[in-house]
Formats: structure tokens, C-alpha cells, sequence
């Protein structure tokens, strides 16, 4: 095929004179790296949006080469992601390997007793307590709220601690 020349690459025309001159190439290099015709295809397509996003800075004299490192560099970002979303799904996959039956059962008796301990702790002050450790409400928002003293709503978080700990000190 005949160069043809690119002197500015932004314009459509030169633009399209790349592609069709590279476009197949630059495809093929890719397969050969990722043995996968869609993926490569896929690949081929960022990496002349790459080009044309930086047509400004391509230079029209080094452009083969520009397009193969630009093709290269997508190659080895997709292999790093794919290496990274295998990582994830082994390391979740372990976590749940771990989770037998027997925890899942702690797991719920333990649920159970602490919804029962929170059960014997009067109203008002397991409200204080939830608002603050669950919904993460600092004193002043819970006090606002429920339209009492920041000093009542330290009180009752105390009253709440104090039982916890109690009944928790027992099963422990």
C-alpha cells in the first residue's frame, strides 16, 4: 500500500487514510498478542480513538510506530485488568471458602443474643444507641431529633454502654 500523507491527522480525511492504510495491521498485531478476534477488534477501535484524541500531538512522520505503541500499551492494560478482576474473584472466592457452616450458626446465635441484650436496654436509650452506631448520628443531631439535651443523649448512651457491656462480660 502507498503512504499517503498524514500531515495533519485531525482532519477527517488523513484521519481516515490511517485507519484504512494501519487498521487491519494494527488489528492483526493485537490478535497475535490476545488470540481473540472480538477482543482485538475491540482493542483496534481504542486505539484509534486514542490516536484521534491525540491527533494534535501525533506526529504525521512517526505515526506507524505511535499506532503500534499506543496498540501495545492496550494490550498490556487489558492483560493488568484481567489479571486484577481474577485476583478479586479468587480472593472473594477464598473468603467464601472459609465461611462454613459452623460459623454461619455462631454467626446467627450471636445475632440472636445480641438483639436479645439490646432487647434489655430501656427504649429511650436503645433509640439513642441506634441512632448513634448504626445511623452514625453525632449527639447534637440525635438530641435535635428527638428534641432533648445533648447532656440526656450522652446519658442515655452511657446507660446503653453500661448494659451492653454487662451482658456481653457474662457471655463472654
Amino acid at each position: 500500500m502507498k503512504n499517503v500523507d498524514f500531515e495533519n491527522l485531525c482532519q477527517d480525511a488523513a484521519f481516515q487514510a490511517v485507519f484504512m492504510q494501519y487498521g487491519e495491521s494494527i488489528r492483526n498485531f493485537i490478535y497475535s498478542k490476545c488470540g481473540d478476534l472480538a477482543l482485538a477488534e475491540d482493542i483496534t477501535q481504542d486505539t484509534f480513538v486514542t490516536l484521534w484524541q491525540k491527533c494534535v500531538d501525533a506526529d504525521h512522520l512517526t505515526v506507524k510506530s505511535f499506532l503500534y505503541k499506543i496498540a501495545g500499551n492496550k494490550v498490556i492494560d487489558h492483560f493488568r485488568h484481567q489479571k486484577v478482576k481474577m485476583n478479586y474473584r479468587t480472593e472473594k472466592r477464598s473468603m467464601v471458602d472459609h465461611i462454613t457452616p459452623q460459623f454461619e450458626l455462631e454467626k446467627k446465635e450471636f445475632k440472636d443474643y445480641l438483639e436479645s441484650v439490646l432487647a434489655m436496654i430501656p427504649e429511650a436509650s436503645r433509640t439513642v444507641f441506634i441512632m448513634s452506631r448504626i445511623e452514625k448520628l453525632k449527639y447534637a443531631e440525635i438530641a435535635d431529633r428527638l428534641d432533648v439535651s445533648v447532656k440526656a443523649v450522652e446519658k442515655r448512651m452511657h446507660k446503653a454502654l453500661l448494659i451492653i457491656k454487662k451482658q456481653l462480660g457474662r457471655k463472654l
